[in-house]
């Protein structure tokens, strides 16, 4: 039971961030996501490869959706047939020459027309996948002339221009240390440091080794920098 103790000790004190331990971290992107397909179609367009930067609204992925083009042409066509229909029909009930049972059938046609439009519209706007945010391609999925079905993923985007540190510090720091606290952190692939601000704490206290993870943002724009590097958190209790 002693040495059950005792290992038990070890490992609370190895998992407890204490003053004096060096704090690592590494950089990761504050938006990042995989986009994936929502119709089954082939693969017309790439807008933007691995390591390539995009822009917001920019085209990533078009598909060929020469069908559902046409389908939704033959959708407005009948609708606008029934919609003809009603009108004449509603004239020819006011002159008492077709029932009310007639033009109310007509209508229903016409709502069932305008339900097909808009169905087909919302398919056809699936055709190009537009980008969500500013930031670059991480990895690639699929190729031009591939066909893909509904789900599969296409891409790995992340937004790059915000990027963030989650690393773990004593739970008996959140006395001094609040959001908006700078400091610094020392990157290794770099070699210099980059300031940053303290955005978030975490909600809650791991009770073992009386640590909590805080989150922080590069503050400024360095084009050096990459998500996935990694570096030591330059962050100290006041004296």
């Amino acid at each position: 039971m002693r040495l059950l103790a005792g290992l038990a000790l070890l490992l609370v004190l190895a998992a407890a961030p204490v003053q004096g331990q060096e704090l690592r971290a590494q950089l990761s992107p504050r938006d990042f996501t995989t986009l994936a397909a929502e119709i089954g179609a082939k693969v017309e367009k790439i807008g933007a490869r691995e390591g390539e930067r995009f822009s917001k609204g920019q085209v990533l992925i078009g598909f060929d959706c020469s069908v559902n083009r046409a389908q939704l042409d033959e959708a407005r066509a009948t609708l606008s047939a029934a919609s003809k229909t009603v009108a004449v029909n509603k004239r020819l009930l006011e002159l008492q020459t077709v029932g009310k049972l007639e033009t109310d059938v007509s209508e229903a046609e016409a709502d069932k027309a305008r339900a097909k439009v808009a169905a087909m519209a919302a398919m056809v706007s699936k055709c190009q996948i537009p980008a969500p945010f500013d930031g670059r391609v991480v990895e690639q999925k699929v190729r031009s002339q591939q066909y893909v079905q509904p789900g599969q993923a296409l891409l790995d985007i992340l937004d790059d221009s915000v990027l963030e540190l989650d690393f773990v510090v004593p739970s008996k720091w959140l006395i001094w240390l609040k959001p908006g606290h700078a400091f610094q952190v020392a990157i290794d692939e770099t070699g210099k440091s980059y300031p940053v601000k303290l955005t978030r704490i975490g909600a809650r206290i791991d009770p073992v080794s009386q640590s909590v993870r805080i989150t922080g943002a590069i503050g400024g724009h360095f084009p050096e920098l990459s998500a996935g590097m990694s570096g030591k958190v330059l962050l100290s209790p006041p004296p």
